[in-house]
């Protein structure tokens, strides 16, 4: 049995769909399962990660979790649940901007991630770790913009992104949750470069639409932001962002490794999303 954690949010949702197209037994979790619209293979359980002791039905019978978590969650009332039940291995979403190595990583949403991979490796469950940077899922940011015209407003048009399709990102938690990736973090790219301006001119041709990128001053979106998230965080992600203009981003082979097929482009990650920006 497969427990996925998170199964209502990006990534969770489409790891549910991946390991029922896989044939393999599915459990998720969700604090109301009574909205979370999961499909009819997969078995819908209630849990809290901030108790313990509500998780312990969930988790009966368990050999692998695949966690999602939102940033700043607690990881320990989980893991001590899980120890409980006996789980050989948890698959766990963390971030590309944790630095192997550091005992303090550069920003707080690093330090966060390798925090909870910490906690990972000291619990002795078996672990893997996939590391995203920017999915392309962050280009729904681009949604709201689209109701008022033609022009997409952001700070940093030239930051470089190899963005990866959730779907991908899915197929390979399929794959690594069938075992034989123990011990091993994985950074996880899409099949390109691409700048923020780039992803809009071909947003722009999908939707026939003649989009154009308009440059902001990152400084007052970034204050902006920061009267209704956490400062720090805000900071950190426009700071990670900033890093990347004009320097093209990684790009790896390890989706297509992993799973025997190439990763998805951007374009057909717009085609799979066309609903959300009409």
């Amino acid at each position: 049995m497969f427990l996925v954690i998170g199964a209502t949010a990006h990534f969770g949702r489409q790891a549910v769909d991946a390991l029922l197209a896989a044939g393999q037994p599915v459990r998720a979790l969700t604090r109301r399962p009574e909205s979370a619209d999961l499909p009819a293979g997969a078995q819908v359980v209630a849990g809290d990660l901030t108790a313990a002791d509500s998780l312990d039905s969930a988790l009966a019978g368990v050999e692998s979790i695949f966690l999602v978590l939102p940033y700043g969650m607690d990881a320990a009332p989980l893991l001590s649940a899980a120890r409980r039940a006996g789980v050989r291995r948890i698959v766990f979403l963390s971030s590309g901007a944790v630095v192997d190595g550091a005992q303090v990583q550069p920003d707080v949403i690093a330090q966060y991630h390798r925090d909870v991979e910490r906690a990972i490796e000291a619990s002795g469950i078996e672990w893997t770790f996939l590391r995203l940077l920017f999915p392309a899922i962050n280009s729904l940011s681009f949604a709201m913009q689209l109701a008022g015209g033609e022009v997409i407003r952001a700070a940093y048009g030239q930051a470089a992104a190899s963005v990866i399709h959730e779907n991908d990102v899915a197929d390979v938690v399929a794959a690594v949750l069938l075992g034989g990736h123990g011990g091993r973090a994985y950074d996880l790219t899409g099949p390109q470069s691409l700048t923020q301006t780039e992803q809009v001119e071909i947003l722009g041709a999908a939707l026939g639409r003649p989009l154009t990128f308009e440059e902001l001053d990152d400084a007052p979106v970034r204050a902006q932001l920061a009267q209704f998230m956490d400062p720090a965080f805000v900071h950190a992600l426009f700071d990670l962002m900033a890093a990347t203009v004009g320097k093209p981003a990684q790009v790896n082979s390890l989706v297509e490794d992993l799973t025997g097929h190439a990763p998805r482009t951007y374009a057909e990650w717009v085609a799979d999303h066309l609903a959300d920006f009409s």
